[in-house]
């Protein structure tokens, strides 16, 4: 904590799946770190790093994403419910400001009731879209000419009408819990700060609105004993599946089954999720339940993975090529991001055999260009920067309302 930022309150909310509460801990800890009260709303599954990290840690209420026959509710129900069990908590922290993850509604809103400052932490490349843009999450490229363009404008009716109708549905919840509507897309998202987690080589070029700021990854990860991989000096790779996708390990599978003749060094993880049947492990090969990626990923030469934001991020911050094989949501985008930056290769899962992962690894391993591209983004930015600048915004916020409260 700097002179020109004396002691706060800060109230933190994040979704409890790693992508989103590992990038909140980062913050919590830089914010700790300045002498900061934080208090963490999250899933009971991360109280002990939450409190080892100085917290003062809250249960979040936990509903599930999707409805289910036991849990019928839908989303902005959830979010009501979430909103009144989280409103007493921040009335107890008494915040300077509020920090919620990009999918946890329910702190913004309690903050907002509570008369507190709302900021936004979205821990990967901004969902908003902006003419010409392909929508987000289909993974497609940026378009190179007007022609590209204006075939993606062609489809920015029927996603406004989506976005109209996720304004419906939010501004009824808000209305159940007293709070006015609001007029603009992406009601979730504060307008005083959003703070995007993620690399600005990541990002496309676009006019960004004044209280959006792309500070650079937030990393975490639990601690874990180093793994040796496989010797000798050929190029080390990296199978790094998601551990929340990809339930068959089909990636893994594939991984195995291409590589054990490949002049590379293999180190693989299942992620403690075991596979469904016996595998065959090539001699070139290590496979293990959990590896460190703080203490592996700088060590390799190309990650493969299925593209989430976090395992991805890690891999550029580490210097490392990554070959990404998107499966479910967000991860086609950022698949299409590595591409278009030049900093990694992608395999369509649609395409995904031990054949076509072999040839992949082999493309993304003959590129000196994508290799150069990566040490310019991990030479340029270090793994605390991101929290860092994130929780330089947060105190100016912090004064900016202090200020006017004044």
């Amino acid at each position: 904590m700097t002179a020109a930022a004396p002691r706060r309150r800060f109230f933190l909310g994040a979704f409890g799946q790693p992508g989103h509460a590992f990038p909140m801990l980062a913050l919590g800890r830089e914010l700790v770190a300045r002498g900061h009260e934080v208090t963490y709303e999250t899933w009971a599954r991360c109280r002990e790093p939450v409190e080892a990290s100085g917290m003062r840690f809250v249960a979040a209420p936990e509903y599930p994403v999707f409805p289910t026959q036991e849990q019928p509710l839908s989303p902005y129900e959830a979010i009501v419910r979430a909103t009144r069990d989280t409103r007493p908590a921040v009335a107890d922290a008494a915040p300077d400001i509020v920090v919620h993850d990009i999918l946890t509604l329910a702190p913004a809103l309690a903050g907002e009731l509570e008369g507190v400052r709302v900021a936004t932490l979205i821990p990967h490349v901004y969902p908003v879209g902006a003419p010409g843009f392909p929508p987000y999450a289909f993974g497609a490229r940026m378009p190179r000419k007007a022609a590209g363009r204006a075939l993606w404008r062609r489809l920015d009716k029927p996603v406004a009408k989506g976005l109209a109708r996720g304004r419906e549905e939010l501004n009824d919840a808000r209305t159940r819990l007293g709070l006015e509507p609001v007029a603009h897309f992406h009601g979730g998202l504060s307008e005083d700060l959003c703070l995007v987690g993620t690399y600005p080589e990541l990002e496309y070029p676009r006019d960004w609105p004044e209280h959006v700021h792309v500070v650079g990854p937030l990393i975490w990860e639990p601690p874990a004993e180093a793994v040796a991989p496989p010797p000798g000096d050929e190029p080390l790779v990296l199978v790094a599946p998601s551990t929340a996708q990809d339930p068959d390990h089909r990636l893994l599978r594939a991984a195995l089954a291409g590589l054990g003749r490949e002049p590379v060094r293999v180190l693989a993880t299942w992620n403690r999720r075991p596979l469904p049947g016996p595998a065959t492990v090539p001699a070139n090969t290590r496979l293990v339940e959990w590896i460190s990626y703080a203490q592996t990923m700088p060590e390799c030469d190309l990650v493969i993975c299925h593209a989430g934001h976090g395992t991805l991020v890690r891999a550029l911050a580490s210097g490392a090529v990554v070959l990404a094989v998107p499966h479910v949501g967000d991860m086609a985008e950022n698949a299409a991001r590595a591409d278009w930056a030049g900093v990694g290769v992608r395999l369509p899962w649609p395409l995904l055999t031990p054949q076509t992962l072999r040839l992949a690894v082999r493309r993304a391993l003959a590129s000196p260009e994508r290799a150069a591209a990566v040490q310019r983004i991990a030479a340029a930015s270090g793994v605390d920067a991101g929290p860092a600048r994130a929780a330089d915004l947060l105190e100016r916020l912090a004064v900016r309302r202090t200020t006017r409260a004044g």
